[in-house]
């Protein structure tokens, strides 16, 4: 049954699940890296998450009657190729790097910067205004930020991880903003978009793994916990969030969505043992303030 006006606590409780899909990944992702090379793993559930939105995609093409079609010319192309590399082969990839350096926590913390990165390349790149709330929520985050690092002195190891967390968080923030550039001149719809650019970034994987890593043995639990994050994880989780998108808007999904510090914080805890001190903690707080601030629409200080 489709979302709809009428029922939006169902769309919100999707959107939460969805959310706790995503916060699982981490931890997953930190027991699949005991046994599988980064760059292999990052290739196998992007190429399965890849295959199944592919399978859904045609599918959806065949029952369709008619439909606009899209107006790519080679700009539009490249732009494609630049997402796909910045989505899923830098993002994606360097996520993986982060999480063999760093605890769950920690990565989270970091990639949760994201918004920040989007705003400020949005006014960079696409002259987007700037409102006070979020004026005010860039320090609120920096702040934050500042608290969580300041119990946690970072080792060399460390420090390669947060490098990798910054330039993953940065490259996905450059998706987003390229992907908003697409859709202002084309006509893609979300699922062949997403298709299309996961498919050329899941290639730049397979080409990293291919270099890096080869291919290995991979246990039966490995591959369950690859057929997971490919299938529900990832794959499904997208389907799941684009219907929700139907009735809810963007900035409250994207509140909902930084639930996923705290999320990933408390599974960490559970199953890997990770311990957040009340220093960290009020970081989180105060990061998770400053960037829901960032997200939410207020009064822009260019009114031109």
């Amino acid at each position: 049954m489709p979302f709809t006006k009428s029922n939006p606590l169902l769309a919100y409780a999707e959107a939460i699940l969805v959310t706790f899909l995503w916060s699982s990944s981490y931890v997953l992702i930190k027991f699949g890296l005991l046994e599988i090379p980064l760059f292999l793993f990052a290739a196998e559930r992007y190429t399965l998450a890849f295959v199944v939105l592919g399978m859904l995609y045609v599918a959806r093409v065949g029952t369709e009657k008619s439909g606009r079609k899209s107006t790519t010319v080679a700009n539009g192309k490249v732009l494609l190729v630049a997402a796909g590399i910045c989505g899923y082969t830098l993002a994606q990839g360097l996520q993986f790097v982060g999480l063999f350096y760093l605890p769950a926590v920690t990565s989270t913390f970091v990639l949760n910067f994201t918004p920040v990165f989007v705003l400020v390349l949005g006014v960079l790149l696409l002259r987007e205004k700037v409102s006070r709330l979020q004026l005010v929520g860039l320090p609120v985050a920096l702040l934050g930020a500042y608290a969580f690092f300041s119990e946690r002195l970072a080792g060399a190891g460390q420090q390669i991880g947060i490098l990798a967390v910054i330039v993953s968080s940065l490259s996905w923030a450059i998706y987003m903003i390229i992907v908003r550039k697409i859709q202002r001149v084309d006509s893609f719809g979300s699922l062949k978009l997403t298709t299309l650019t996961m498919g050329i970034g899941t290639a730049g994987l397979v080409l990293l793994a291919a270099v890096f890593d080869g291919l290995r043995p991979i246990s039966l639990n490995g591959l369950l916990i690859i057929l997971w994050l490919g299938v529900v994880n990832t794959a499904l989780a997208f389907l799941l969030w684009n219907h929700v998108l139907r009735s809810i808007h963007a900035y409250e999904l994207s509140v909902i969505q930084n639930s996923m510090l705290v999320q990933v914080a408390v599974l960490a805890w559970i199953f890997l043992d990770e311990r957040v001190t009340y220093v960290m903690t009020l970081g989180i707080l105060l990061v998770i303030v400053g960037v829901v601030l960032v997200q939410l629409p207020g009064i822009k200080t260019d009114e031109r």
